[in-house]
């Protein structure tokens, strides 16, 4: 008699794939970095912004041949959306999660995109400069 075993995730279970969500994050990540709205990456993939959406949290999956075209438009190889992907057995602390959950913050991304439009390294270096000045002053600098 064969056992049966239910899924954890998947289809029909309301729980995501945590490599979905993953690389879902990943898009939703590399496509801020850009300056890239959603609607952009549905109109060059011939989608809905619903359907970006959808990927991005994990809900669908993306397939190999759209996984590569965004890909090419997003500016990155398909390992990329692989990259820093957990494994089964290893242990994210609590710590790491937090760090992980604040640099996917669209105000992070931003913040990053926006710090390398400045063209004038030396500007650059001096804005570096007075961020770790306000966040020593603040206690949050380490």
């Amino acid at each position: 008699m064969a056992v049966s075993v239910v899924p954890r995730y998947g289809r029909g279970t309301g729980v995501p794939n945590p490599v979905d969500v993953h690389v879902g994050k990943r898009i939703r990540t590399r496509r801020l970095f850009l300056g890239m709205n959603q609607e952009t990456l549905a109109s060059a993939l011939g989608l809905t912004f619903q359907q970006v959406q959808k990927y991005e949290g994990g809900a669908n999956r993306v397939s190999a041949s759209r996984l590569a075209a965004t890909a090419e438009i997003l500016g990155v190889p398909i390992s990329y959306f692989f990259a820093e992907l957990p494994t089964a057995n290893a242990e994210v602390s609590l710590k790491d999660q937090a760090l992980r959950e604040r640099l996917e913050r669209p105000e992070t991304i931003e913040l990053v995109r926006l710090y390398y439009a400045i063209p004038d390294s030396t500007v650059r270096r001096q804005f570096l400069e007075m961020v770790k000045a306000v966040a020593h002053s603040s206690g949050q600098g380490r």
